[in-house]
């Protein structure tokens, strides 16, 4: 195929274009053609038959022009040169010796501009170089996509022989070669073919390929396409020029690898962190990687705790490359010179902090050559970078078991059995790094049958969250039993937190805040009594309630701020719940995280609630089952909770005037009671107790006066003394000389619990009896 320059197709000294004259053995101008005329100025009749040397005179010294003699070879000779116009011209002169009918010699001179015939000569060396000393790979493609010639770089580098190329397809030559990227990209003669019809060029296209020279190894190029075209704009081929990058491809394949190696050890788990070694590894680095791990590694236990020194490694991780040999650019298939001998397996120690956490091998097999240097270089950073990753993973399996074991500590193992509400409950913690945190929930026995209902949420994860749960859960356990309303209790908690009272200061620290400071918690009250749920927010979510017969709902409770914020009073909001009503007290962490807001969750929550006919337990599940499951990257507490209504027959109560002869009449009226419960065996006791707690509101209390007795499912007999006063006894050690001030030392022997409930109507002397056997 020829190669041709752009604005100059014919060249400078083309027979058929170029400024030439005909001189006889004389040197006698004999013809003169038309381009002469242009260059040089001088018309044909005005030159024909004159003296070569006449016409071209000499200028600043130069010989004058004179014909070679016979024999002599032609040659370039530079001048300078008069025109008729005075202007002055560098041209450029060669001769050729003709043959002449009569037998003597004749010559043609061809003459051109100096500047003209220096860029034509410029040009053709170029082109010569990119034939025989170019770097580059030069192929030109014709209109059929086959090859149509190739330079000089190409032969030697792929190991063709001349002539083997001319004629054949790329497919044909080069079967395994691969285009690598960009990705997605068509095969090499789709390129071709795409150039060839738009002209538009395609550059930096990475190809891989073995080759006829190094048909074990791969080697890779980049290359770039453009369009050869006649002068009429006909396109003639594509022209491809390639050069080998086959060791910076290397270079760039390491990178990436160590790029992604950066994801090594984000789930902070130990088996994860070696999986996360093994996958980076394979197939680019190494066929086939095992990861083997100390055994307190994966338990998570300290370095240098008892049981470790035995050095027991465990396989965690194995990983090896199910693909067939191909044209993708895995490190150890690059097409470079190797040493001989270097290893096809390496092992490297994981070590952090001075201490060996596992090893890791990596293996090679045949055709694969070797590991090199930097190959071993590059595992040893991803061995360092696994290394540090597991030892933070080892930590946190640590940390994460002594916070899961305190929070599990803290939180109640077995819920009470109460006669007003049937439990059940779940904990799950957060998944990943967060892990465990400071939900909690409880549930507290109170007086009269009632029961205390408890869910909580602290601020942050971990074992501060969990120690900080345990303070919180205590203290509220200790205000419960103080018998005070939902919306006294959350103020009193929020008073101790603002100030900072519960836990434990740090004195080291410039500004001590307590963990427990915007903490939330939801505390309710049910009385089965009157079947009524009293129940006050902290910044917590409100419950979910489904009353027999109708839908499940959200309440609307009026919410108070956070723990330790301050600002706003808290306000206890009574429901009434009829028998069998369920309650689902969550934390947030149940129904929110990133990707939905809670009013999905509460959706779900609330579909669940509504199935009737399930266990309380099974709807737990149901509930922790249609969690999304983006809300496990938070720790959830779920109470569920069915309240019971006390029967009607199980209580009674009267009015008890102020007059000390109201206490016969008190004691004879328990006394029928017990009877008809069957409680015959209590009746001493009970009669002791009414007589001790009327005679003592009688005589300091005020009215109106009214005596309560329940009977508890749990055959625990409760008696209730109130009056509208607000003196609250108490037990004291009477003297041998004192008359009185034994009565309530003798309830406090004679019952299993007693104390004092307060309201807004005045107070209440409760005591509690458990049956000890059947009558």
């Amino acid at each position: 195929m020829q190669l041709a320059i752009k604005g100059d197709d014919t060249g400078p000294f083309d027979a058929a274009t170029a400024a030439a004259a005909i001189v006889d053995a004389q040197g006698v101008v004999i013809g003169w053609s038309s381009a002469a005329e242009d260059l040089f100025g001088r018309p044909a009749h005005t030159v024909v038959g004159r003296s070569l040397t006449e016409i071209l005179p000499d200028v600043a010294g130069q010989p004058p022009v004179s014909v070679p003699a016979p024999g002599k070879p032609t040659w370039p000779d530079r001048r300078t040169i008069h025109r008729p116009d005075g202007s002055v011209m560098h041209i450029v002169l060669r001769t050729c010796l003709l043959g002449h009918p009569a037998g003597g010699a004749a010559w043609i001179v061809v003459a051109a501009e100096a500047e003209r015939a220096e860029r034509w000569a410029t040009d053709r060396s170029l082109l010569d170089g990119l034939f025989a000393q170019s770097p580059i790979l030069l192929t030109i493609y014709g209109p059929d996509l086959r090859v149509r010639w190739i330079n000089n770089r190409l032969y030697e580098e792929l190991g063709f022989s001349p002539g083997e190329w001319v004629g054949q397809r790329i497919s044909d030559l080069l079967p395994l070669g691969a285009v690598l990227s960009p990705p997605g990209s068509a095969d090499l003669e789709e390129i071709i073919a795409r150039v060839l019809g738009t002209g538009e060029p395609v550059f930096d296209v990475m190809y891989g390929s073995p080759t006829p020279a190094d048909p074990e190894h791969q080697w890779i190029w980049s290359c770039s396409y453009f369009r050869l075209q006649g002068p009429e704009g006909k396109p003639l081929g594509v022209c491809e020029s390639a050069f080998e990058i086959t060791e910076r491809y290397e270079e760039g394949v390491r990178l990436a690898l160590l790029g992604r190696a950066s994801r090594i050890g984000a789930s902070l788990d130990v088996v994860g962190t070696a999986e996360d070694l093994a996958r980076a590894a394979v197939p680019e680095l190494a066929d086939r990687a095992e990861i083997h791990v100390a055994e307190y590694v994966v338990t998570g236990a300290p370095a240098g705790s008892p049981g470790n020194e035995g050095g027991a490694l465990r396989r965690v991780a194995e990983r090896s490359s199910t693909r067939p040999i191909a044209p993708e650019p895995w490190l150890g298939f690059f097409g470079r010179s190797r040493a001989a001998g270097v290893p096809h397996r390496i092992v490297l120690p994981l070590e952090a902090g001075g201490a060996v956490l596992g090893t890791a091998s990596f293996t090679r097999t045949p055709p694969r050559h070797g590991f090199t240097g930097k190959d071993e270089a590059l595992a040893m950073e991803l061995v360092s970078r696994t290394a540090v990753a597991l030892d933070n993973a080892r930590r946190y399996t640590h940390e994460h078991g002594v916070a899961l074991a305190l929070q599990r500590s803290l939180l109640p193992r077995k819920l009470p059995a109460v006669t007003a509400a049937e439990v059940a409950h779940r904990y799950v913690p957060a998944v990943g790094p967060l892990g465990v945190g400071g939900d909690w929930y409880d549930v507290i026995p109170l007086s009269g049958a009632r029961v205390g209902l408890v869910v909580g949420d602290v601020v942050g994860h971990g074992l501060d969250a969990a120690a900080t749960m345990g303070r919180l859960r205590t203290t509220v356990r200790a205000l419960a039993a103080l018998d005070l309303t939902p919306d006294e209790l959350l103020a009193h908690l929020d008073d101790l937190v603002a100030q900072a009272r519960i836990g434990i200061h740090r004195i080291s620290a410039p500004f001590f805040e307590d963990p427990a400071l915007g903490a939330t918690c939801l505390y309710g009250v049910y009385d089965p009594v009157t079947g009524t749920l009293s129940v006050a927010s902290a910044g917590h979510p409100s419950p979910v309630v489904a009353i027999p017969g109708q839908p499940a709902t959200h309440l609307d409770l009026p919410v108070g701020p956070p723990l330790g914020i301050g600002g706003l009073p808290f306000e206890s909001t009574d429901i009434d719940l009829p028998e069998g009503s369920r309650i689902a007290l969550y934390t947030d962490g149940l129904v929110q995280d990133r990707a939905h807001d809670a009013d999905v969750g509460l959706e779900a929550l609330t579909r669940v609630m509504d199935r009737a006919g399930t266990s309380l337990a099974e709807t737990c599940d149901s509930i922790i089952a249609a969690r999304s499951d983006g809300s496990a990257e938070d720790d959830a507490a779920l109470l569920l909770v069915r309240v019971h209504a006390l029967e009607a027959d199980s209580m009674v109560s009267q009015q008890v005037p102020r007059d000390p002869s109201a206490v016969a009449a008190a004691r004879t009226r328990v006394s029928r009671q017990l009877e008809e419960w069957g409680l015959q065996d209590t009746t001493f006791t009970t009669e002791l107790v009414v007589s001790e707690l009327v005679t003592n509101a009688i005589r300091y209390g005020e009215e109106p006066i009214s005596l309560r007795l329940l009977r508890d499912r749990d055959r625990t007999l409760i008696c209730e003394v109130s009056d509208s006063g607000h003196t609250s006894p108490y037990l004291r050690r009477a003297t041998t000389e004192d008359e009185g001030g034994r009565g309530l030392f003798l309830v406090a022997q004679f019952t299993d619990r007693w104390g004092t409930r307060f309201s807004r109507e005045g107070k209440t002397i409760w005591t509690e009896l458990r049956r000890r056997h059947n009558t």
